[in-house]
């Protein structure tokens, strides 16, 4: 993982236990739930259980003086230590050991962790900001919501901790904002966002130049198992936008429309899609871009969901769920740099805890 690297970022996470009453290292602690998630580890007792048979192999990279601690331990330790802190170590982390591409896409988006409510209160669901790089498919950073906000916040807020110079930054229609823009732009990397009715004014501009245009650059259609699909997207230049709309939203250069088509079982779906981007982009470009954006569903969201089992896990005390996000994303991003075992996550997982010549492999990625 470059494991010094990886020590140097984590080992130094306060500790919030009592000197006086500690038995098991902090860093000991974590280096086991991490090594168990990447194995495939998916509650408390399993996290403890891993530690016990894989014992010798957890000495060759951390103390372990004391052997395993039991799983409450565990459990009672991950669920103080600072959130905040931990993700902005992992963010730190990431920085040191990951360069992005010029113009690479890095997706933005939320994901609810379903089963992570506390039993009294189902409003305390954990919700969670994650900044996805789509060529590597590695999670650049995470940042929860607040209870009583939303992703409109959250997302400047780790936008800023991010290190995106060159990068292409994509979001959904819900952080089309211009306090979001604004960041992007001051972070020198551009943006292409989608645009709805929640930004009426600008929607409607956006219908009009496309409905004015004559624009129309070749779809695509494909066909199988009863199903017509045509994709079609098309680009112009943000002059076309009045100069009142241009002059609000920073660095405004390329205006997109996608174009969808479906007809399955007899019914026909027509739907237009609209986007707004800092970057000077061709219509290959505008749709080479929408398209990874959605990476950040089918291979991060479906992953953790179906891999990771990340919606089943009903683990709320205290920051537990958060962190634990936290720990899956290492574990995964982990699993993915891992270039020499040509498998899906899942295999790679069963492999690991098969195989400590495979979790070495994982480990130092």
């Amino acid at each position: 993982m470059s494991l010094t690297l990886l020590t140097d970022h984590f080992a130094d996470i306060e500790d919030p236990r009592q000197a006086s009453k500690v038995t098991y290292e902090l860093f000991d602690v974590l280096f086991l739930t991490l090594t168990a998630v990447i194995s495939g580890a998916e509650g408390w007792e399993e996290i403890e259980d891993f530690g016990h048979l894989r014992l010798e192999w957890l000495k060759k990279y951390a103390d372990f003086s004391h052997g395993i601690p039991v799983h409450d331990t565990i459990a009672r330790l991950v669920c103080r230590i600072d959130p905040q802190a931990f993700h902005q170590r992992f963010i730190q982390w990431m920085q040191a050991t990951e360069e992005l591409t010029d113009k690479e896409v890095v997706a933005v988006d939320g994901k609810t962790l379903r089963r992570s409510y506390k039993r009294n209160d189902r409003q305390s669901t954990l919700h969670m900001i994650s900044a996805f790089a789509t060529k590597n498919g590695v999670v650049l950073g995470q940042r929860r919501t607040d209870e009583k906000s939303n992703e409109i916040t959250a997302v400047p807020e780790l936008l800023a901790l991010l290190e995106l110079e060159g990068a292409m930054v994509t979001l959904d229609a819900m952080s089309c904002q211009k306090q979001i823009v604004k960041t992007i732009v001051k972070k020198k990397a551009d943006y292409c966002i989608a645009v709805k009715k929640n930004q009426k004014s600008l929607y409607q501009a956006l219908q009009d130049a496309f409905e004015l245009s004559d624009s129309n650059a070749p779809g695509h259609i494909e066909q199988q198992h009863g199903r017509v699909e045509y994709r079609a997207y098309n680009v112009l230049s943000a002059l076309e936008l009045p100069a009142s709309l241009r002059s609000v939203w920073s660095s405004l250069a390329t205006i997109g429309r996608a174009t969808y088509y479906r007809l399955a079982n007899g019914k026909e779906q027509l739907q237009y899609r609209y986007y707004i981007s800092s970057a000077s982009l061709s219509a290959a470009q505008f749709a080479s871009t929408v398209r990874a954006h959605w990476g950040v569903e089918n291979r991060l969201h479906w992953v953790l969901d179906v891999t990771m089992r990340e919606d089943d896990c009903p683990i709320s005390r205290g920051h537990a769920a958060d962190n634990l996000a936290c720990f899956r994303h290492v574990a995964l991003n982990q699993i993915r740099r891992e270039k020499t075992i040509k498998a899906s996550v899942n295999r790679k997982q069963k492999m690991a805890t098969m195989s400590e010549e495979v979790l070495d492999l994982i480990v130092n990625a």
